[in-house]
């Protein structure tokens, strides 16, 4: 089974080695004694495991080696100062492939090692060694976890175990670095994305508003010489309210498009954005009227925020329950997480299998008594919320209605 392992291991490492380790975050420009690691790999938790390894082996010297096509990286290391080598002058370079941890008592015995640079004296005097390859799930062998010392000895089987469970720490923190460095990469795709799509709808929108507001222009001179009874004042009419719904639908793209993109996060006051909302739509604020906030601060983007509580509160006048009086209120809870925030409404609800599917662009419910909307007044919302980390949902308010549940996770 080893010799299974062993040219298995050999023929992945000849096939993409550095590529594969670059999605580690691992660079490949700098010369020899400079940093092993591109910048936005952090070394530290590395260096705190090394430093455990050390110590329980009971030796002065660990380290993290990461093995590229030509060379040994020296990743983390305690002891001594990290740095480059040549592949060929390597101690680990010989042993990493194996499948199994490496014990030497005494390197200069050894007749895999005996002359290596590390033993004789030309780069160091290593004696005692023990390493342990960095196998991936996928059977990639990023490098190995290494001690030694200066001087023979004997590791018991407890501190082999323990070696062994740390080399496996170390694959899972630099498992988690590569996934960290795919996101970051996918998150700058899609802020490049949006910029784009956003650049897209202005001209798009620039480009029909003109054409349409002509149009309206036109349609508004000609219903003013048309009498209230001609046959054409009704077609006139259905033009007009067309071409307006098509204008507010322009602008509901165009501002989809550009929410979510750049976030500005300052201090906000929710109550004071709630009462500026207030004031855009016409609706009376405080206690016991039809809008009503708890404040809180809220560290987001303002104008981001005052678009979401807009969009919900304006849901909430266009689905109104025609039974009863309209009451939105906002609220929310603070923590150590975050805050999240609730636009409770007593409107007509929605029911749900529909609260997943409306948050969706342009979808509507097309229910008997329901205004004209563009379907993406939701949607916005959502948009808002996942730009800065967190989600939306719906659920029912006691009583009926609509509760929309905004969270906005702490910025890291």
């Amino acid at each position: 089974m080893a010799g299974t392992h062993s040219t298995t291991a050999a023929l992945r490492d000849s096939v993409g080695r550095d590529e594969l380790l670059q999605e580690y975050g691992f660079a490949f420009t700098t010369g020899k004694g400079a940093p092993a690691t591109a910048a936005e790999l952090s070394t530290q938790p590395l260096e705190n495991l090394v430093e455990l390894a050390a110590k329980l082996c009971g030796v002065p010297y660990g380290v993290i080696n990461v093995l590229t096509s030509d060379e040994q990286r020296q990743v983390a290391a305690v002891g001594f100062e990290a740095a480059v080598c040549a592949r060929e002058d390597s101690m680990c370079s010989q042993v990493f492939l194996s499948g199994k941890t490496t014990v030497v008592p005494d390197a200069s015995l050894d007749p895999r090692l005996a002359s290596n640079p590390f033993v004789t004296g030309e780069i160091a005097t290593v004696r005692f060694y023990a390493s342990v390859p960095l196998e991936t799930s996928s059977g990639f062998v990023l490098g190995s976890l290494c001690v030694f010392s200066n001087s023979a000895g004997i590791p018991d089987g407890d501190q082999l175990d323990m070696l062994e469970i740390l080399a496996r720490q170390a694959v899972q923190l630099l498992e988690l670095q590569r996934r960290t460095l795919q996101l970051n990469s996918a998150l700058t795709d899609v802020r490049e994305s949006n910029a784009k799509l956003a650049e897209f709808a202005g001209r798009v929108s620039h480009d029909l508003r003109g054409p349409l507001t002509t149009m309206l222009g036109y349609v508004e001179l000609a219903e003013d010489e048309v009498d209230g009874d001609h046959p054409a004042a009704e077609y006139l009419h259905i033009i007009a309210a067309s071409g307006t719904r098509m204008l507010v639908m322009l602008e509901d793209v165009l501002t989809y498009s550009r929410m979510g993109g750049s976030i500005q996060r300052r201090q906000a006051s929710l109550r004071s954005v709630a009462a500026e909302v207030a004031d855009d739509l016409g609706l009376s604020f405080g206690t016991d009227e039809v809008l009503d906030s708890e404040d809180l601060v809220l560290q987001v983007d303002p104008g981001q925020l005052r678009t979401l509580l807009q969009n919900l509160v304006a849901n909430a006048v266009n689905y109104r329950n025609p039974d009863r009086d309209l009451k939105v209120r906002i609220g929310g809870i603070s923590n150590y997480h975050g805050v999240t925030v609730q636009v409770a409404d007593n409107g007509k609800g929605i029911a749900a299998e529909d609260r997943h599917r409306v948050l969706e662009p342009l979808v509507r419910l097309h229910r008997d008594g329901d205004g004209h909307g563009s379907g993406l007044g939701l949607a916005i919302c959502r948009r808002i919320a996942e730009a800065h980390g967190g989600e939306l949902s719906l659920k029912e308010t006691p009583g009926g209605g609509t509760t929309a549940v905004i969270s906005f996770p702490t910025d890291q």
